[in-house]
Formats: C-alpha cells, structure tokens, sequence
C-alpha cells in the first residue's frame, strides 16, 4: 500500500536550511499495524504528515496505493485525504457544540454524500458508540471522544488509518481500550499507521518502525502482537 522511496524533507526559515528526513525506504503493506517511534525532533510527525497528504517531500517518491502522490496538486491531495486516509489526532478535533452523530457526519458533508445520517450511526456502533449518538463532546469521556474520532476516521471505508499520539490525552484504562479497538480494526483487515512515543503502545502494533534523527534507525517485526478480541464497550 505504501512505498517511500529516498523520501527527503527539509524545511526553509529564511536563510536556514532546515533538514529533518534524509533518505528515508519504507514499505507498509495491506492489512498491516505498524507503530512509528522515535524521540522528540526524530522526524516522526514530519513523516506522519507526508503519509497523510497533509505535507509533501522535498525529494524522493511516495506511492500510495500505487500513485506517485509525491508531485500532486492540492485539489488532488484533498480528495485522496478524503477517500483513502482517516485521521485520529491526539486531541480528538471534534466540533465542542456538535453532537456525536453529527462529528461523525463530518468527512461526508465535505464530500456530498447522501445518506449521511445512517453511515454515521453505523459508525458509532462500530466503535461501541451506539446510546451516545447525541451527546455532545464534553458530556462524553476522553475514551469515549476519541472513540467518536476513530468513527469518524472511519466513515469514508478509508483504506489507511492514521493515529498520531492517539493515547496521549488519555488515562491508562482509556488508552487500553482506544488500542484494543484500533487492534480489533486492524484484525479485519484495515491498515493501521500509530505514531507514539510509548512502548506500551506500540505492543499493539506487530511491527515498529523508529526514527532518529530523520533516518530509520531499526524496523523490527513481533512475533505476536497484543490481540483483543471482545466487542469494546462505550467507556
């Protein structure tokens, strides 16, 4: 699904040339869970964001889904956004006075779509939402709003997720559960990108990628990761 090829980033501020990726190979495969780690200034949220479209590399390639997506116009980054690639941030970026269901309507307002209402509530209880469609983001627990994120991460059947610090508002408990469900998606088949800088996450995932200073410093498999397979709740 995804190929990085020589994939280079350097920033520009004013007369300082900025380098943060130097030559960076990777390839992510369908259907799998891959952890991204690294210290802080490892280039890890610069490459999240070129995974995600949100950025583009100064040099080298990036294919997704087998197009150079690397040399795209904004329009055309915009729409491969929203059909290929959801989104699950550390502060869970819902609208404060929007309900649930209508957070999750969201992705498909922005594209036109018709039957909104029922692909959002099927969302919700994919995600064990299903009695908090009308709740607002502060009646709701932190698990419970990233819960209503990934749901709307999910709507448009994207075939990559991206979860950048999807844990890091959360206590321990609600961390468990948001990896157990993001395990659980990735059981059925949907490919899973996580950035962290938690060991603890990352067991969840069956390979971890770490960044150093802009270079892979070691891409390892697990034999096993954490798997969870009971329904999650609405906690």
């Amino acid at each position: 699904m995804i190929q990085l090829e020589n994939l280079r980033k350097v920033y520009q501020m004013g007369k300082v040339v900025v380098p943060v990726l130097h030559g960076i190979d990777l390839s992510i495969d369908d259907g799998e869970m891959v952890a991204i780690m690294g210290p802080s200034g490892s280039g890890k949220s610069t490459l999240m964001n070129i995974l995600g479209c949100l950025d583009v590399p100064t040099g080298g390639r990036y294919l997704l889904d087998d197009v150079d997506v690397s040399r795209l116009s904004d329009n055309r980054l915009a729409k491969i956004r929203n059909r290929k690639i959801g989104f699950v941030f550390q502060s869970f970026n819902l609208v404060p006075r929007t309900n649930a269901i209508s957070n999750v309507e969201l992705p498909l307002i922005y594209a036109g779509a018709r039957s909104r209402r029922n692909l959002a509530r099927r969302a919700l209880q994919q995600v064990g939402l299903d009695e908090r469609q009308k709740h607002l983001p502060n009646e709701l627990s932190g698990g419970q709003q990233q819960r209503v994120a990934i749901a709307r991460a999910l709507i448009n059947d994207p075939a990559l997720l991206l979860a950048d610090e999807p844990t890091g508002n959360l206590d321990t408990a609600s961390s468990m559960e948001i990896m157990k469900l993001l395990s659980a998606l990735n059981d059925a088949g949907r490919t899973i990108v996580v950035i962290t800088h938690e060991d603890e996450i990352a067991r969840f995932a069956k390979r971890v990628v770490r960044l150093r200073d802009g270079h892979i410093e070691s891409d390892q498999v697990h034999h096993a990761k954490v798997r969870i397979t009971p329904a999650p709740s609405a906690q």
